[in-house]
């Protein structure tokens, strides 16, 4: 059986864990992208190395035209309809899926035309479109934040005249990764915000909207389409304002139940069901849970690696499984909330532009009970300016053990006994 697995730029989610777990599932895999050429360089000399098909993955009819015609020309025979241990997707003989935020509906709708297990397209652009996902949430009754919604060269004085109360929020519409994420004090502010990522990205629609305070959490939920399960969640630390660089997250196994009931509640509306979700929220101190964005697949940042290890279960062998039609054990709720391990992990993240003269490089270690690991990011001798987002990252240390204290420990340690030179 053939997996179409879409992909942007080459990640560590996809070649660490989705490409093993896929060649541990027995199936073949064909990267559709954009780009060839980096995936091709990531998966070479891998015993599991997919093809690589480019087409225009931004474009869902692009993709279908790319899926029949490799389909048409590998003239796969399909799993005999009589067949009663073969899985829904089976019959077809391919799967399709896809780990990019940004390309979760296109894989939805591909999924939908070829009559595949998949997400709905719908929760898929909700999820995706912050401005969409604020109204529809405000439509359904369950939360109202305010916000502005500012289309493409529009005039930046239009939110600053809506009486949204400072400070607010600035963010692309359909933007990642903390990327031109901004907190802004007054109307001046604003403007001059909103011109500076107009300039660098002229057609990026914007959303302005009222700032959420209260502790930043995530919550990591994964369905089959029949029951949704919790994974876990995470308390994060984010850098001091006017950014919201992640700096550090510390795995929570079960956040209070009233809590997970309103967040669950907002996916629910959203529709939000089959696959793996990363949902970010803030908790305010009357205990309110206020969803600042739903990314639609997997956690990243080597996360999803790290709560595969301490969750001691094969999670992307189970996200894979629900785009094959597969139903998910019962008990995993159950099994994930009574996690004996903690974990914590923390980003190196560099604090001014210019080249990688010193860093460490990969790094294991297994001692008093506690896994380490360092994964560097950046290679030496790359020159990056500072974007005050995680793409300022230079390496990721996580860390699994069976007390907070001493994975805290473990990760200062190393910390403390490597260096990371950037010059100017």
């Amino acid at each position: 059986m053939r997996l179409y697995l879409l992909a942007l730029n080459p990640t560590d989610s996809v070649t660490q864990g989705f490409l093993p777990a896929a060649a541990r599932l027995g199936l073949d895999v064909t990267v559709l992208t954009d780009h060839g050429e980096p995936h091709r360089r990531a998966y070479a000399g891998l015993e599991f190395a997919p093809d690589v098909v480019e087409c225009e993955v931004r474009d869902f009819r692009e993709v279908v035209g790319a899926v029949s015609r490799h389909r048409a020309h590998e003239a796969t025979p399909a799993a005999p309809a009589s067949d009663p241990t073969a899985d829904p997707a089976a019959g077809a003989g391919f799967a399709v899926f896809s780990n990019s935020d940004h390309l979760q509906t296109q894989t939805a709708l591909v999924a939908e035309y070829f009559g595949l297990p998949g997400k709905d397209w719908r929760a898929a652009l909700r999820a995706k479109n912050k401005g969409e996902l604020r109204r529809h949430l405000a439509a359904v009754g369950l939360d109202t934040v305010r916000s502005v919604e500012l289309s493409p060269g529009q005039d930046p004085s239009v939110p600053a005249e809506s009486g949204l109360p400072f400070p607010v929020v600035v963010k692309p519409r359909e933007g990642v990764a903390s990327e031109d994420v901004s907190l802004v004090a007054d109307v001046h502010e604003l403007q001059r915000r909103c011109k500076e990522i107009q300039h660098r990205r002229p057609g990026a629609a914007l959303v302005v909207e009222e700032f959420l305070a209260g502790q930043l959490c995530t919550l990591e939920t994964l369905g089959d389409g029949r029951r949704r399960h919790v994974l876990g969640g995470f308390r994060t630390r984010v850098s001091p304002p006017p950014h919201f660089i992640e700096e550090m997250l510390e795995f929570v196994p079960a956040h209070p139940a009233a809590v997970v009931e309103q967040v669950l509640a907002q996916l629910d509306a959203i529709g939000i069901g089959l696959g793996v979700c990363h949902t970010e929220f803030v908790v305010q101190p009357d205990g309110r849970a206020r969803i600042i964005e739903v990314n639609y697949r997997a956690i990243g940042d080597q996360c999803d690696l790290m709560l595969a290890d301490l969750l001691d279960i094969p999670l992307f062998e189970l996200i894979l499984g629900t785009h094959l039609g597969r139903e998910l054990p019962a008990d995993l709720s159950d099994r994930c909330a009574a996690a004996p391990l903690r974990a914590r992990n923390e980003p190196v993240c560099a604090d001014r532009a210019g080249t990688l003269t010193a860093a460490p490089g990969p790094y294991d270690e297994d001692l008093d009970g506690v896994r380490l690991a360092y994964r560097p990011l950046r290679e030496l001798g790359e020159r990056h300016e500072h974007y005050r987002t995680n793409r300022d990252y230079l390496g990721v240390i996580r860390a699994v053990g069976p007390e907070q204290s001493a994975v805290d420990a473990a990760v200062a340690r190393f910390v403390t006994a490597n260096r990371w030179e950037i010059t100017p």
